[in-house]
């Protein structure tokens, strides 16, 4: 190679090395909340035996902390462990520990689903819920976006990110959605289309440049979503017209949903699980969910990644790496049927957050849903008044508040007393 082409090869492979970094897991203390142990705490203290037990052990587990209002980010100058800013300064008084922030408010965020409707709309309901039924392109509410949540949130992180290691996992459920959910007019529509496919390039764009030493992770849904071959081609699509791959690490993965971390086949044929190729006994075919009968080649999140992985390859050209969240899928099996993702009965917490993977296409187990907060309401509330955001899903059969006897649950994001002491119980931790 001449000399000038071994100089533009070595600068374009440092560009692409420098886009998607190094695995920022790996040797680092991770920082664990003081609100979250603060939550636990109620918790612990009207628990008893093994329960209260397991409770004080997560006191010291890692969680991402779940940017979904605005007000969590604040302004640089807070000391508030329950925003961006407070929890950044923390981790810099405690020797720089890494922070996992999940970005989560966009416009008409959570199209197909109620529990989790954000607080920036395309269109406002007079109650200021959003009205996804609405014409228009979204422009006032896209703005909203980037000026009182994007912007803010970046220079905040433009501030820390020379002394505090920071992961962000972009906006949980929103490209899957538009990959898989389109027949859903809240999702289909044109505003929300705007909203999902406007808004997050350019959160990665603005947090990518305000803070080049942030680590950044798309969301991916889950192998019980995206795992079937032709929603992993439409996610994969939606990422390369997105223009997004070279700008990211890579993908999350089980964002606060419960599927089986599993293991991985050796083979790269995506049939080899499938019940007509007599593998079924093999270990990295288990199947808890009945993903292979109906179809499905991820029977778990590390085939998924495995397959994700080949199919974003294809599409994009840009390798990817993935973040799994291991917060709440401690059993296998809890479910009777797997679509069911509210406030699951009988859920145990995870693998605590790790490094060691076994799969070199994954960086991290993470706790990326906070253990005992709510995943939606019941339809009556604790305090028996109605939830306005009340989903069909948090009324399953498999949700905690379905059964006689079982309490009402709060709204997503709140404290649930009853459901963390069942995924204490449940534990499967190590």
């Amino acid at each position: 190679m001449e000399r000038m082409e071994r100089i533009l090869f070595l600068a374009f492979f440092a560009l692409v090395a420098g886009q998607q970094g190094t695995n920022p897991f790996i040797g680092k203390t991770y920082y664990v909340n003081p609100s979250y142990q603060a939550e636990l705490n109620t918790s612990i203290a009207t628990a008893t035996g093994t329960v209260k037990t397991t409770l004080q052990s997560m006191q010291n587990v890692p969680s991402a902390y779940w940017l979904d209002v605005k007000a969590k980010v604040a302004n640089a100058s807070s000391t508030s462990t329950t925003d961006a800013a407070g929890i950044l300064a923390d981790s810099q008084k405690k020797g720089n520990q890494l922070v996992v922030f999940i970005v989560y408010d966009l416009p008409n965020r959570d199209c197909h689903a109620k529990a989790s409707n954000g607080e920036i709309c395309c269109t406002y309901n007079s109650d200021k819920t959003c009205n996804f039924t609405a014409s228009g392109d979204c422009s006032t509410g896209i703005n909203e976006y980037k000026t009182t949540y994007i912007d803010p949130l970046a220079a905040v992180l433009a501030k820390y990110q020379d002394t505090v290691p920071i992961v962000l996992i972009i906006e949980p459920d929103s490209l899957p959605n538009l990959a898989t959910n389109t027949a859903d007019p809240n999702c289909g529509n044109t505003a929300t289309q705007n909203a999902y496919k406007q808004g997050i390039p350019y959160a990665i764009s603005k947090l990518g440049s305000s803070c080049p030493k942030c680590t950044m992770y798309v969301d991916a849904a889950h192998s019980g979503w995206l795992g079937w071959p032709n929603n992993m081609v439409a996610f994969s699509q939606l990422i390369q017209s997105l223009q997004i791959a070279s700008k990211v690490r890579g993908y999350a993965t089980n964002v606060a949903n419960y599927q089986t971390i599993g293991i991985a086949c050796a083979s790269t044929d995506q049939n080899y699980c499938m019940p007509t190729e007599n593998h079924q006994s093999e270990p990295c075919c288990a199947d808890p969910c009945k993903e292979e009968t109906n179809y499905n080649p991820c029977n778990n999140e590390m085939n998924y990644v495995k397959y994700l992985s080949a199919s974003l390859q294809q599409y994009t050209g840009v390798a990817s790496h993935f973040v799994t969240d291991t917060g709440r899928n401690g059993v296998a099996n809890m479910r009777s049927d797997c679509a069911n993702w509210c406030n699951i009965r009988g859920a145990g917490v995870g693998l605590i957050p790790t490094t060691n993977t076994n799969n070199t296409l994954i960086d991290a187990f993470f706790w990326l849903k906070t253990p005992g907060e709510s995943d939606g309401c019941t339809q009556q509330l604790p305090d028996g008044t109605q939830c306005a955001r009340f989903d069909s899903f948090c009324g399953s059969v498999d949700s905690i508040g379905s059964q006689s006897g079982e309490p009402r649950a709060p709204v997503a994001g709140q404290w649930f007393d009853y459901q963390v002491k069942q995924l204490a119980a449940n534990a499967k931790m190590q």
